[in-house]
């Protein structure tokens, strides 16, 4: 991996003209996946829930935390790698799970699967992604990745999606119980943009024997009412915390439960048999006027006493953003709007470079605030906004 100093001597060396072929800002990578997406795939991915208080709140929370650096210290030697379940993980994020890639690049899920592969990012793969869990798996070979599942209704279909990961070398699974619903999304809405019913998002439902089993016709001959009966099977708005346990008991993997905000909850599913959680609100998209992620990062790792991993999805845009979560108790965070906006511009290409720029970034971050591995990194490092 190469290290800051090296990443930044790319740009520097490159000339004015070779480093305007790519964005390097989040800003700039959004404005340029604006200019080259139609309305309808790029308001997919940059909205939000209902009037985007929720989404700003995430923002907002990462700006009213400080980090305070401190000096003189050895940090010429830098190490941003983490330990979940076990096994060393190069960077301290993850690829978050964002469906329907398609719709922002021909290669789908397999561009940014392949990049995190090459760079040892660890990829989870969404649910409702375009090309099947298998695919992806065979694109990543060895390299770490995790499968998102939206709990179907179905049990049997359930065990088969589990069965399907543990085959296909998904080391974790990811219970994302935040959007059992879909949320009031008002550009979706005004621009009427469904492609799931067109079949996009549909690689693992189209792909499982048990779900084709339950079709009155096969997808290829009614595409529509096929996407519709995957749609009902995840919105799946009867998963109680006695279904969660039942998946925790059907897997050797671990599991992880996506969507928890409340203290409460996270004790709840640590009882019921969870091994570890993700803090999100799925990114402002589902809740309008929710909690943000960091705001209530603390509370639930003071819960949870380090007994499982806590992990941070939502709001994450730069390295600071990572050293901020991780100073308040986050074992990893996961980045998504980033990487999606990267793999509209660029397919594999971009999504690589933005997850080279967000190494270099955050190992330079660690070092400029005085710690050289995130083991030094703890809640001193941070202050709330001085008033």
């Amino acid at each position: 991996m190469k290290n800051s100093e090296d990443i930044q001597m790319k740009f520097y060396e490159s000339g004015d003209e070779a480093a305007k072929l790519l964005p390097i800002s989040f800003e700039d990578w959004e404005k340029r996946a604006k200019q080259i997406l139609g309305a309808g795939p790029f308001d997919y991915v940059s909205g939000a829930a209902g009037a985007g208080d929720t989404l700003r709140a995430n923002l907002k929370a990462f700006q009213k935390y400080q980090i305070r650096p401190r000096i003189c210290r050895e940090v010429s030697k830098r190490d941003i790698t983490v330990t979940l379940f076990g096994k060393k993980i190069p960077v301290p994020f993850f690829l978050a799970p964002i469906g329907i890639n398609s719709v922002l690049h021909p290669e789908a899920e397999l561009a940014p699967a392949k990049a995190a592969a090459k760079l040892g990012v660890p990829y989870i793969l969404s649910n409702v992604s375009t090309k099947s869990m298998e695919e992806v798996a065979e694109a990543m070979g060895d390299a770490l990745r995790w499968f998102q599942l939206y709990p179907p209704k179905d049990r049997e279909l359930t065990n088969s999606f589990l069965k399907r990961a543990e085959n296909a070398g998904y080391s974790a699974i990811v219970v994302t119980n935040d959007s059992t619903l879909l949320g009031w999304r008002e550009k979706d809405l005004q621009n009427a943009y469904m492609p799931f019913l067109s079949g996009e998002g549909m690689g693992n439902y189209f792909s499982d024997p048990v779900f084709l089993s339950k079709l009155e016709e096969p997808p290829e001959k009614n595409v529509k009412a096929a996407s519709k009966k995957a749609l009902e099977e995840g919105n799946n708005t009867s998963f109680t915390w006695k279904e969660l346990e039942y998946i925790c008991n059907q897997t050797s993997l671990p599991v992880l439960l996506k969507g928890v905000t409340h203290p409460d909850d996270a004790l709840l599913a640590s009882a019921h048999g969870v091994d570890g959680i993700i803090v999100s609100n799925n990114g402002g998209r589902q809740l309008d006027g929710a909690v943000a992620t960091l705001d209530v990062l603390p509370s639930i790792c003071q819960v949870i006493e380090n007994k499982i991993p806590v992990l941070l999805d939502s709001g994450i845009r730069r390295g600071a953003d990572i050293i901020k979560a991780m100073a308040l108790g986050a074992s990893a965070v996961l980045i998504g709007r980033p990487y999606a906006y990267a793999l509209a511009v660029a397919g594999e290409i971009g999504v690589k470079e933005v997850l080279e720029n967000f190494m270099a970034e955050t190992g330079l971050q660690l070092a400029i605030s005085g710690r050289s591995t995130f083991k030094e990194v703890d809640h001193l490092l941070v202050t709330e906004e001085f008033r």
